[in-house]
């Protein structure tokens, strides 16, 4: 069992005790420490998929469970990363007990290293996510301790002293070594929460999902509400095993001709381990392609798990090599694993794609194999990759055109009506899914696990939940993202996105108009865009434009031109007529005014 004791700090002598302040615009349970309900709340990971980070409130502690990272909305055209705007939090930090983690996928991991300096408050995780991200923090500067900030628990289950949580953790199966459901026990009640997981009871590296311990907890009249993972509820056919996708990929390298190339995810160990009996059963020998670069990088990735794999023993040395060691075989002789099955751009098969690897160029005799689903949103990116192979004259493998390539992580609904047999809560409350998959599972839990209430909210929806009564939404906060943009965290809502967006769509006119102290034009406007008037080889526009602010601005008052937001509005007014009478009414720029006084 893993203990935190907290420090208490004595009031100095002669001071008066402060009484907590009203939260001004909230209900009573914020700063009621005597209530006996327990709260659940998602900053995000409700009716999208990812950015999990979800919040259990109890006696007025706060919980996190998982940090994770989000997909990038294209619309704003720009950033490196998405995550949780955590600003409501930070408000509450001294209440916050530390970040309970489920699994090490990104998005449920990847945001720790922007977050957790805004709490610094102990991370508990299985060995495995420990050292994702000991070395994911050692490549940032930061005031971080690898052994005390993180604080291991047994991967085959363990009990965690939280006070005033009490969290169990058992084994379940996914797409990566040791995932955990969490059982999070108060005074109020239990609450099952799954993480991501699937009942793929075929998965060589590692133990089946704990059925016993999930079997207990799920009879369990006390069991108040069960928070559970939605992304593949649609799905309808019965979960592709490990090793179903082993004896695929062996069919595949043993009738290919040349080299085999296999783009999966990196993280998932199993996937990694079945590459490589695959080859073996077909005659090749395994490698991963390392990076182009030798030098050391701030960034965890396919090397770095080979190597975690090796560590934790769920790969032995000689089960896969680097392609470095491999390169001189005969091409029927190698079979490669390596990132890009999204179409990343800096990912390895998409700079073969395009001709970036210096020593390793595509041939029209080798077979590439995408082993993985398209993550939502990255459909275009693939869609050109399957083009460029294409017109390559590479021969592919996809999930859309051969059976068993992939064994998802994410329960299906063959996998949930199992687990709503064994599971009968009080309350679901579906997470992690669009919309219409957190329905359909909430419909199995009420059909299949008897559960009396379902729960289908919103990311800032604080339920309410107490034994044996009806769950309500006790609290809304408003919930955003965050975009870090190199070294810059920006707002979803800040200006500059909006202004980018803008100019994206409608383009941009800048102009400078040189003015006197009392602003009368002292010459002729100089004027440029983006997106407006780049192929006017004639320059009728431009002209037409210097026309129309010369005229704008020489019709305003003396009062009127002394302001220069009068100045400015007057510039839009001559430039909009010019524009929309060529480009259409709809056009609406963005306009940059910049004085030059003389």
């Amino acid at each position: 069992m893993v203990k935190v004791k907290e420090k208490k700090t004595a009031p100095k002598k002669g001071a008066t005790p402060k009484t907590p302040k009203a939260i001004k615009g909230t209900n009573k349970h914020e700063t009621d420490a005597n209530d006996e309900k327990v709260y659940f709340m998602a900053l995000g990971g409700l009716e999208h998929i990812g950015q999990n980070m979800y919040l259990y409130k109890y006696k007025g502690k706060y919980l996190v469970v998982d940090c994770g990272m989000g997909f990038l909305d294209e619309e704003i055209g720009a950033g490196d990363v998405q995550y949780c705007d955590t600003t409501w939090l930070e408000k509450r930090k001294k209440d916050v007990i530390g970040f309970v983690i489920t699994h090490g996928h990104e998005d449920h991991i990847g945001a720790l290293k922007y977050i957790w300096p805004k709490f610094r408050k102990p991370i508990y995780c299985t060995r495995f996510p420990a050292e994702i991200l000991r070395q994911t923090f050692a490549g940032i500067e930061m005031d971080f301790d690898p052994h005390k900030d993180i604080i291991e628990f047994d991967h085959n289950g363990d009990t965690l002293d939280l006070a005033p949580f009490e969290v169990e953790t058992f084994h379940v199966t996914h797409s990566i070594p040791e995932a955990q459901m969490l059982i999070i026990k108060t005074g109020a009640g239990k609450i099952l929460h799954t993480g991501d997981w699937t009942f793929n009871d075929d998965i060589p590296i590692e133990a089946q999902t704990n059925f016993a311990r999930l079997t207990e907890i799920g009879s369990d009249p006390k069991l108040l509400a069960c928070m559970c993972d939605s992304t593949n509820s649609s799905r309808q056919t019965k979960q592709v095993t490990e090793t179903q996708v082993r004896d695929t990929l062996t069919e595949i390298m043993k009738n290919a001709p040349g080299r085999v190339i296999v783009t999966g995810y990196s993280r998932s160990l199993a996937r990694i381990k079945m590459f490589a009996e695959a080859a073996r059963n077909a005659g090749r020998i395994a490698a991963i392609k390392e990076r182009s670069n030798p030098n050391p990088v701030p960034y965890v990735g396919l090397p770095e798990f080979r190597e975690m794999g090796i560590k934790l023993g769920y790969l032995k040395k000689d089960d896969v090599y680097t392609h470095g060691e491999i390169k001189d075989l005969p091409a029927e002789k190698q079979a490669i694993f390596l990132t890009g099955s999204q179409g990343e751009k800096f990912a390895m098969l998409t700079r073969l794609c395009h001709g970036q690897v210096k020593e390793m160029k595509l041939m029209p005799t080798d077979t590439v194999v995408f082993s993985a689903i398209i993550i939502p949103g990255r459909e275009q990116d693939v869609s050109n990759l399957y083009n460029k192979l294409a017109r390559m004259g590479v021969k592919t493998h996809t999930i859309f055109d051969t059976d068993n390539l992939h064994a998802s992580g994410h329960a299906g609904r063959p996998e949930l009506e199992r687990f709503y047999d064994i599971v009968h809560p009080q309350v679901s409350v579906p997470m992690h899914g669009d919309y219409i998959n957190e329905m359909l599972n909430g419909k199995m839990a009420m059909e299949r696990g008897g559960a009396k209430h379902m729960m289908i909210v919103h990311n800032g929806e604080m339920i309410a939940l107490s034994d044996g009564n009806e769950p309500y939404v006790a609290e809304t906060i408003e919930t955003s993202y965050v975009v870090m943009e190199g070294e810059t965290e920006r707002s979803a809502n800040d200006q500059v996105y909006k202004n980018r967006k803008k100019i994206a769509s409608n383009g941009a006119v800048f102009v400078t108009l040189p003015i006197d102290k009392r602003g009368f034009l002292k010459g002729v406007p100089e004027v440029s865009s983006a997106g407006i008037f780049e192929t006017d080889e004639t320059g009728f526009m431009k002209r037409q434009i210097q026309i129309e602010i010369s005229k704008a601005i020489d019709g305003l008052t003396k009062a009127e031109r002394k302001d220069r937001n009068n100045l400015h509005r007057a510039v839009q007014v001559a430039s909009n007529k010019v524009v929309r009478a060529a480009l259409g009414a709809d056009k609406k720029p963005q306009y940059s005014v910049h004085f030059i006084q003389k």
